[in-house]
C-alpha cells in the first residue's frame, strides 16, 4: 500500500498525472522480488502459477467492470440519462432523492457484487437527477447523494454472497461461506436500515 501511495502521488505532483497502473506495476514486481527471496516461491513454475491464480481471482471483477462500463457508454449514446431525468421529474420528490439513491444501490451492488459496477451504473443516472433538482449547484444535498450511492454500493460489496470481498472473508477465516454470509447478513441490513432513515433525513433537511 505505501509503494502505491507513494508512486501514486509522486508522480502526480512530478507529473500532474497520478500513475496508477505504474503504482500497481511496482507493487507487484516488489511483491515477486520479497517472495522471491524470503524464499516462498519454489521455483519460477511456483510463481507463474502463483501468478495465474490471482489473475483468474480478480478475472470476473475486470469483466463486470467492463460489462458495466459498456453499458454506460451504450446509455449516454442512446441519452438515458436526460430519458431517467423526464421520467423521474414528475414524481421524485427532491427530498427522497438520497434515500432513493441508497437502496437503489444496496440491491444492484448486493445481486451483482460489485462496489464498482454499481458506480460505473448509477453515477450518469443519479447525477443528472440531483443536479438538475438543484439548478446546477452542488449543494449538501448532492454531496449527501453521492454518499449515498457510495454507501449503497459498499453494503452489496461487503454483505453479497458473490462479492469477492465475502468470498476472500470466510476463506481468511477459514468458515463455511454461506454461513459467514447469513451470520454478518443481520448487521449489515440493521446498519442498512438505519443509513436509509438517515439518508431519508438529511434529504428532507438538504434538498
Amino acid at each position: 500500500m505505501l509503494i502505491i501511495l507513494a508512486v501514486a502521488v509522486g508522480t502526480l505532483v512530478a507529473t500532474g498525472t497520478a500513475r496508477i497502473l505504474e503504482a500497481f506495476l511496482a507493487a507487484v514486481l516488489y511483491q515477486a522480488v520479497a517472495m522471491s527471496l524470503g524464499g516462498h516461491l519454489k521455483s519460477v513454475d511456483d510463481g507463474m502459477e502463483l501468478a495465474v491464480r490471482g489473475i483468474k481471482g480478480v478475472f470476473p471483477a475486470i469483466v463486470i467492470l467492463a460489462l458495466a462500463y459498456s453499458i454506460n457508454g451504450v446509455s449516454k449514446s442512446l441519452g438515458a440519462d436526460a430519458y431517467i431525468v423526464s421520467v423521474t421529474r414528475g414524481w421524485m420528490r427532491a427530498e427522497a432523492v438520497p434515500a432513493v439513491t441508497f437502496l437503489t444501490a444496496a440491491c444492484i451492488s448486493f445481486f451483482t457484487g460489485t462496489s464498482w459496477g454499481t458506480y460505473a451504473i448509477l453515477m450518469p443516472f443519479v447525477m443528472p437527477i440531483v443536479m438538475g433538482m438543484t439548478g446546477g449547484v452542488v449543494n449538501a444535498g448532492v454531496l449527501a447523494t453521492v454518499g449515498a450511492l457510495v454507501g449503497g454500493a459498499l453494503f452489496g460489496d461487503h454483505a453479497s454472497p458473490v462479492s469477492d470481498t465475502t468470498c476472500l472473508s470466510s476463506f481468511g477465516a477459514g468458515s463455511d461461506h454461506m454461513d459467514h454470509v447469513s451470520t454478518q447478513l443481520p448487521y449489515a441490513l440493521v446498519a442498512a436500515g438505519l443509513s436509509a432513515a438517515i439518508f431519508a433525513v438529511v434529504g428532507v433537511a438538504t434538498l
